[in-house]
């Protein structure tokens, strides 16, 4: 394995790891936050995942594109702990996360949004964001949810100041009292975000961030991005069919096709690769399924 940029491992050809990478590989870099190490997934007869594997450093922008049924959702559904992959283990923040349920995984730091919106519609925008550091506690037990000492407050207090501070940064403050459910698609979503970010992810999931976005919602949730990447190290994942978005705010993209990486790079290089236009257009070499004992280009 050899490192390429933005803290991605790539395969060298030369090397018997270029189908199958050794974890020792993998978990050895200090600034990975996300590793997959052959990551298999099958429904009956189909495999939905082959031998995926990809590493994401810290602070990374990494996006994960390919045509529909390329197997995008299913690996968002392993990473965040949703399903268990048949083969292969997830590495998450150097540790071993492969067996770790949803819950556990979010609360050490690894966040998703989805697809389609997924909100408290009955709830108001601030109590929305206030669930995601209900997990905390406020200590003390059921008695001191009566008595209510000073400790109690004080966490609860912190707690409300930092879900403010999240909403005034995303926009959401002068409707940080209506019900979410009444909200529009755009600031719906902006709520999803918040919720997301509030407790300082170390690795954020974005599932078609911009889908049911108008152009003004777009840019702002670019500005949303651009301003997580400057005041944290958080990493990102996103899926996104919005070519422009994934070009531009992307430092790496990765590519899905029939359940395996096509091949990873800068936006520049994904964008004139012949193969990535076979797989979304149908031109050049035909969309085979690779062997496992053939060496894939880009991640395998």
């Amino acid at each position: 394995m050899v490192r390429g940029a933005n803290g991605t491992l790539v395969p060298d050809a030369q090397s018997p790891e270029a189908s199958s990478p050794d974890a020792a590989d993998f978990t050895a870099s200090r600034d990975a936050v996300l590793v997959l190490e052959d990551i298999g997934v099958r429904f009956g007869g189909i495999s939905a995942l082959d031998g995926v594997s990809l590493m994401v450093g810290r602070g990374v922008v990494c996006g994960l594109i390919g045509p529909n049924g390329a197997g995008k959702t299913t690996l968002f559904d392993v990473i965040s702990g949703v399903r268990n992959p048949n083969e292969g283990r997830v590495w998450f923040d150097g540790k071993d996360a492969t067996h770790w349920s949803a819950v556990t995984r979010a609360r050490r730091g690894l966040r998703r949004t989805f697809q389609r919106v997924q909100t408290f519609g009955w709830l108001s925008v601030e109590d929305n964001v206030l669930a995601a550091t209900e997990w905390h506690g406020g200590g003390g037990g059921l008695l001191a949810d009566f008595v209510q000492p000073p400790g109690r407050r004080s966490r609860e207090r912190q707690r409300r100041e930092r879900v403010a501070e999240v909403l005034e940064d995303r926009g959401l403050t002068a409707v940080r009292k209506e019900l979410v459910g009444s909200l529009p698609i755009g600031l719906a979503r902006m709520v999803e975000l918040a919720r997301a970010i509030v407790d300082d992810p170390k690795l954020l999931l974005l599932d078609e961030p911009t889908s049911g976005l108008d152009e003004i919602e777009s840019e702002r949730l670019v500005e949303q991005l651009q301003r997580l990447r400057t005041g944290s190290s958080c990493s990102v994942v996103l899926v996104e069919h919005n070519m422009s978005f994934v070009m531009d705010q992307c430092d790496t993209i990765a590519v899905l096709d029939l359940g395996r990486v096509l091949t990873i790079g800068a936006p520049k290089d994904i964008q004139a690769d012949p193969v990535v236009r076979a797989a979304y257009l149908g031109q050049g070499p035909a969309r085979t399924k690779p062997s496992k004992s053939q060496p894939e280009g880009g991640i395998s």
